[in-house]
């Protein structure tokens, strides 16, 4: 008796859980037609626009309008706006703005692109969300709450955690491991409700739906026909579309004689699907990549397919309709089932067979994924430059609408080229040219704006730039050069910076005309300029000017030059690795607070690194080693511009090291100089290691900045930077999912290709670790990262590939990338309670170094009438733990209201007429996980009034979400039931009256808000 009621209590509780869905009913089919359009990759935007996507739009509109049960969601933004600023008449316009307001058309993720998750950085993909929802906010009133990343090449934790946080109900992914998908189909395990961050946990959990094994395409097969099916437009022609409508591969049509045919082959994938899922509707993307550019043809024939299976929907079992993604995960979410919770675990890397790896594009492309982190680093300080000098000086001669045409050219530039298919590096040529196009000119154009906000006389005398009035002295004087530092973070930091310089002597005055110790050597770049070396003291969001004194010779001993070190380098004769029988005998030590450092005289390379403060020393050497590809299909599997497949482990990639030392009293630099073969006159590799040596100084001494110099490359070698320690990992290895949070990453062994399917995404950290040691690298730029042995910590900086498999050389993916990177990683060593308070700090420093610009060139002195004082501006400081993630002007203009927005809207009011310029969004994030610092992981509770008070003073302060369409306190995001049925209702701590603007921030929390500031000069 007491077995079967524990059968019964078990059989209810699995019901429960589960669902069990009625074998009479009908499977309700949401048919999603959509087109997935690459905002890159083979074809740039402009080739898009005019071969297809602009008719997407065009097309769609109209058919829409003729039926009221058609739908379409649309996704990437970009082509979206392109179409609705450049080719969308006045009437179609009209069309669309009904067809939203009835939720026929339904904008899906809302985002300029849909950006990759492996290799973004969520600085960078939080600004294309918010970029696209200020527009869609803006010109319809709506708010997307539901994502389709169905394309990007495997799924990361962070991303449902930025979902929920701009309000979404739920979260759709489609590319994860062949295998895992397989098990996840066949246990009906598809559906679960995410909490993606350890810390936040239930508060910002989402549902999840992955696709199955079809993904986001409609299955093509047709029994009955040799042409694809459900295709009826065709493919896209490029660069034309054809002037009499006929495209290739135009599916059969739907007749009276191919209807039956149709409708059966349908069903019965419809069934197949079912049968992963729990309940009975069923998901059926109709689409595929460029799709719907002739929606006549699309809608024509499926129109009649869907009644024909409706009207014998009792023979059929199944019951078709036209949907949009909110109208399926309505229907999900009505179910009322209790859904299984997964962790904080991602879904990476990814892999679509034994020998298809798909981690070779976190490498991929190193030039643009410098250049992107550049551009996204200089609109930062740009953007907090900008809002500042607008809060101080509102009627400043920096003409507001130019500066703003300038910040959202680079917004619109950073945003683009975080699609799928560009950071990673797995486009064409071409379109990584117009990638590289786009930020380069966005960035000049930002670089002028930053110039006319440093240079313009804001209410000022121009004196207060370049010092007071001067008089032109003799023409013996030594030249002079003013350079502006400016700080774009929120700390306060003692730094140092390095600008480079034609003059082998030079002195250094800061804005007090006080000396600035400084250190001046030959460049390691070039026999013909030199390095200058600056310690700077800079509040946060402050910025200081410079007076560079030059002489035309070298100075050492004289007065003058006193404050600043001539470093001379002591070069080491060149060892070749044949000559390694003994090494260990001859070690140089180099010193600082933190370090010291023992290279081998033997062998050149680094040898150990002892961290002072616990006298613990970790062996250590550091080099290259290079992985072969395949460069022929039948020789075995291939690595392109995605997938890394090594035709066996990784082998010394040089046979001698050179090596020369910079001794100085700033830094001291060591430079490592690779030579393929004995005799090479140049260099295949260099490490550059530059190592603080301000005693005494609040300098950061744990921080040993290396650069690397690759390229050009061999055909056919993937380059990694080796290092190989003491520190017994066990092949254990941690890697950031997109700067936010930390993830293990186990070694794992596979039948197949297991070198390559233990690489995995660095975008700003990663680090190996044992009881007593962390060795961590912070990254300028993303990388692939492994430990293939214990002790090991390898980053894949560079690929030069070639492969003759037809696909990649029709659309030109092979990679074969001649160019020459530059790589910068941080280094520390430490324990791991030390290094826990450091290395996200470090990594935000990396990615947000002063900006260094020069205002003028070297030139003849002038003289002052009389001695000028500083004018620093007050520096903006917040808690170690809370890092300014946002402070900008959108220039989206509408109510913070909803109701009165969408009344305005409706009016028919002219919302783009002006830019808000009053409005300014603000994000802070505690950058700490939970528990992981006795005290920097504890809330943090800070008056915003008072943080602020040195830009100005606040006179109202918003939440918001996370994209700032949402007021925190009306978004009611859906409530999931999970089998722990844990409340998932945001605990907030903060309030905001007259008097009070205090808010409590929690370990990892990104909390947004609306700032109105009253205008004040603070200068």
């Amino acid at each position: 008796m007491r077995f079967l009621l524990s059968a019964i209590v078990y059989i209810l509780y699995y019901f429960y859980l589960y669902g069990v869905a009625s074998e009479n009913e009908p499977i309700q089919t949401f048919v999603i037609p959509h087109s997935h359009m690459d905002v890159g990759w083979v074809y740039t935007i402009q080739e898009s626009m005019h071969a297809y996507a602009a008719n997407v739009y065009t097309s769609v509109t109209e058919e829409l309008s003729k039926a009221k049960d058609r739908r379409f969601i649309a996704v990437e933004q970009e082509f979206f706006r392109l179409w609705w600023d450049t080719v969308a008449s006045d009437s179609h316009k009209r069309q669309v703005r009904q067809l939203v307001k009835e939720g026929r058309l339904e904008f899906i993720i809302g985002g300029q692109v849909m950006h990759d998750e492996a290799v973004t950085d969520l600085e960078d993909e939080i600004l294309q969300m918010t970029e696209g929802h200020g527009f869609l906010y803006e010109t319809f009133g709506v708010r997307p709450q539901f994502s389709w990343h169905v394309d990007p090449f495997g799924a990361s934790a962070t991303t449902p955690v930025l979902f929920a946080l701009a309000g979404f109900n739920a979260h759709l992914i489609s590319r994860i491991d062949y295998d895992l998908k397989d098990t996840m189909q066949t246990k009906k395990k598809l559906q679960f409700v995410w909490r993606g961050s350890p810390s936040l946990k239930e508060r910002q959990q989402i549902f999840t739906h992955t696709m199955d094994q079809f993904s986001y395409c409609t299955p093509s097969y047709l029994p009955f026909s040799k042409s694809s099916g459900f295709y009826w437009n065709g493919v896209a022609l490029f660069p034309d579309p054809p002037k009499d409508g006929v495209y290739p591969n135009m599916s059969l049509p739907v007749t009276k004689e191919t209807v039956h045919a149709y409708a059966k082959t349908m069903v019965e994938n419809i069934k197949q699907r079912a049968a992963w899922f729990r309940t009975n509707h069923v998901l059926w993307p109709w689409g595929c990549d460029k799709q719907f550019y002739n929606s006549s043809v699309q809608f024509n024939n499926m129109d009649p397919l869907i009644n024909y299976i409706n009207r014998n929907s009792k023979e059929f079992g199944v019951t078709v309709q036209y949907a949009t993604l909110s109208e399926y995960f309505q229907a999900i979410h009505q179910s009322n089932l209790v859904w299984e919770v997964r962790g904080s675990e991602d879904f990476l890397p990814y892999s679509t067979e034994p020998y298809q790896a798909w981690t070779g594009f976190y490498a991929s492309r190193n030039v643009l994924k410098g250049v992107a982190r550049q551009a996204s680093s200089q609109l930062h300080a740009a953007e907090v430059l900008f809002t500042r000098y607008r809060i101080s000086f509102p009627d400043g001669p920096v003409a507001k609408d130019w500066a703003l045409d300038k910040l959202r050219a680079l917004r619109w530039a950073v945003s683009e080229v975080q699609h799928h298919d560009g950071i990673t590096g797995t486009e064409s040529p071409k379109v990584g040219d117009m990638y590289l196009q786009h930020l380069t000119q966005a960035m000049m154009g930002v670089k002028e704006l930053l110039a006319a906000i440093f240079l313009l006389p804001h209410n000022l005398d121009i004196s207060n730039i370049l010092g007071s009035h001067y008089h032109r002295k003799g023409v013996h004087q030594a030249l002079e050069q003013h350079v502006i530092i400016y700080n774009p973070l929120a700390w306060n930091i003692t730094t140092i910076i390095n600008t480079t310089v034609a003059f082998p002597a030079a002195v250094v005055f800061d804005d007090d005309g006080q000396p600035v110790p400084a250190q001046i050597q030959r460049s390691a770049l070039s026999n013909v300029t030199y390095d200058l070396f600056i310690m700077v003291n800079l509040g946060g969001l402050q910025h200081r000017k410079y007076v560079i004194k030059f002489f035309q010779k070298p100075c050492s001993g004289r007065s003058k030059c006193a404050w600043t070190y001539e470093a001379k380098a002591v070069v080491f004769e060149r060892r070749r690795v044949r000559d390694w029988t003994k090494t260990g005998r001859r070690l140089l030590p180099v010193l600082n607070e933190c370090y010291k450092l023992m290279f081998d005289q033997d062998t050149n390379l680094l040898h150990s690194i002892t961290y002072l403060h616990e006298k613990r020393r970790v062996k250590m050497t550091q080099d290259f080693w290079e992985y072969h590809a395949n460069g022929y299909v039948d020789a075995g599997p291939i690595s392109d511009n995605y997938i890394f497949s090594t035709k066996g482990l990784a082998e010394r990639a040089y046979k001698a090291v050179e090596m020369e030392i910079i001794p100085g009293k700033i830094v001291t630099e060591i430079r490592q100089y690779f030579y393929r073969e004995e005799s090479d006159k140049d260099y295949a590799f260099s490490i550059t290691t530059r190592v603080p040596e301000c005693l005494g100084s609040k300098v950061q001494c744990h921080r040993l900045e290396q650069t690397y110099t690759l390229g050009p490359l061999p055909i056919n070698t993937e380059v990694i930077l080796r290092i190989s320690s003491s520190v017994k990992n066990n092949r254990t290895l941690y890697t950031d999912n997109n700067g936010y949070q930390m993830m293990k990453r186990p070694y794992t062994t596979f039948a197949n290709n297991t070198v390559a399917r233990n690489y995995f995404p660095m975008v700003r950290a990663a680090y190996i670790e044992d009881e007593l040691s962390r060795l961590v690298l912070v990254s300028d730029r993303a990388h692939g990262v492994s430990s293939q042995a214990s002790g090991q910590l390898g980053v894949m900086l560079h690929r030069r590939l070639w492969n003759n498999l037809p696909w990649n050389l029709g659309y030109n993916l092979t990679l074969n990338d001649s160019s020459v990177v530059q790589p910068t990683l941080w280094m520390m060593v430490g324990s791991k309670s030390a290094t826990s308070k450091l290395y996200q700090r470090e990594a935000i420093e990396l990615q947000h170094r002063p900006v260094v610009m020069p205002i003028d060139q070297p030139q003849k002195p002038w003289m002052e009438k009389e001695p000028r004082g500083s004018s620093h501006e007050r520096s903006v400081e917040l808690p170690p733990n809370l890092h300014l993630l946002s402070l900008s002007i959108p220039g989206w203009n509408y109510s913070s209201d909803h109701n009165v927005h969408l009344s305005d809207i409706h009016s028919g009011k002219d919302l783009h007429s002006e830019p808000d310029y009053d409005r300014v969004l603000l994000r802070i994030m505690h950058i700490f996980e939970e528990g992981e610092d006795p005290e920097l992981s504890k809330p943090v509770t800070i008056n915003l009034k008072d943080v602020l008070r040195g830009i100005g003073e606040v006179r109202v302060l918003e939440e918001r979400s996370l994209t700032g369409t949402w007021d925190i306190s009306s978004m009611q995001r859906w409530k999931w039931k999970t089998a722990d049925d844990i409340d998932n209702k945001s605990k907030r701590c903060w309030t905001c009256g007259d008097e009070d603007f205090t808010v409590t921030i929690s370990p990892k929390e990104i909390r947004t808000f609306f700032v109105h500031f009253t205008s004040k000069n603070l200068y």
